[in-house]
């Protein structure tokens, strides 16, 4: 059995499809029930049980799981970069994951959990997923901050020669669609544009940078879920690697690519950026991938065109969610 934690959220689901396409269903998903559109994503796929995420860190905590699985898949955590609850992030982002670590090294257990480019703050100490340069980064807000504190706590336990932590840059693709202000441009843009007929994008404040020419590392879920097997298939690899093309893209960039994937001439409003999270923004983000690929993994990704254009006919065009 595999267990994948938020295994009802974006990444979680986009695994649990492609474990599927595998032809493997022996899957235990945890979640939380309540999360009535996240649900939605499990409907076109196939999974053993599910366990409310509360019960499950019981389960482990009394070590009364019956069954100890092949592998935790830890994609559970608050995603929101605007979260301003330090102690809700430090219990679900740190201690949760904490408590999974220590059970999965205990039992000799495959372990890979979701960390996240926000640990990078502003970009100023790099891209590099090299552990020893963990103590240079500085994240800018508090999500970030509990995504780096795990980091930095596996490390300091000299864990990563025993899990696999994934630092996921900019994704986007189906199954996103619960997530309210946290999903991509692409998903929001989709609908915004269908609505007014143009895309609305944030002024630049540095003057480095012009308008939309701010860059991230646009990533889709079918290749992300790639990339994430790939340390399931390959359990003697272990540490802490970037998930991203390498390749950053401005705003500008992907909003061409939205436009063109709707068949529409591209219309671009640049609006104020809002006072709050100026200072907390990010200019550029930029995988570094050479780890990943010396670590094995060859798989070609799919462009950003490409990408945008099977997210927009495929599944936002009709409403549609990633199954088999």
């Amino acid at each position: 059995m595999i267990v994948v934690t938020g295994g009802a959220g974006f990444i979680g689901s986009g695994i649990i499809w492609a474990l599927n396409l595998r032809g493997m269903t022996d899957i235990l998903v945890v979640d939380e029930a309540d999360d009535s559109q996240g649900i939605k994503n499990l409907t076109g796929l196939s999974y053993t049980d599910y366990m409310e995420k509360g019960e499950y860190l019981e389960a482990v905590l009394g070590r009364k799981l019956g069954q100890d699985p092949e592998a935790i898949i830890h994609m559970g955590a608050c995603s929101s970069t605007t979260e301003t609850n330090s102690t809700y992030l430090n219990s679900n982002n740190f201690e949760y994951t904490k408590h999974l670590a220590e059970y999965s090294v205990e039992q000799s257990i495959r372990f890979i959990y979701a960390s996240s480019a926000a640990t990078y703050g502003d970009g100023s100490a790099g891209y590099s997923d090299t552990i020893a340069k963990l103590p240079n980064l500085t994240p800018l807000n508090l999500y970030g901050l509990s995504k780096h504190n795990f980091d930095l706590w596996a490390a300091q336990n000299n864990l990563f020669n025993k899990v696999v932590g994934l630092k996921y840059f900019n994704v986007f693709g189906p199954n996103e669609y619960h997530k309210g202000d946290m999903r991509s441009l692409v998903c929001k843009g989709y609908a915004e544009i269908l609505k007014t007929g143009k895309l609305r994008l944030f002024k630049s404040h540095r003057r480095e940078y012009a308008d939309g020419e701010q860059v991230r590392d646009f990533i889709y879920i079918k290749d992300v879920v790639q990339m994430t097997l790939f340390f399931l298939d390959n359990p003697e690899l272990n540490g802490l690697f970037n998930i991203g093309t390498g390749s950053a893209s401005s705003w500008n960039s992907l909003g061409d690519a939205l436009f063109s994937a709707m068949g529409l001439r591209t219309n671009i409003e640049f609006i104020e950026m809002p006072i709050s999270i100026r200072d907390k923004y990010q200019y550029h983000t930029e995988a570094e991938m050479g780890r990943l690929h010396r670590a094995g993994y060859d798989r070609p990704q799919t462009s950003l065109a490409d990408s945008v254009r099977d997210y927009v006919q495929n599944y936002l065009k009709d409403g549609k969610y990633l199954s088999v």
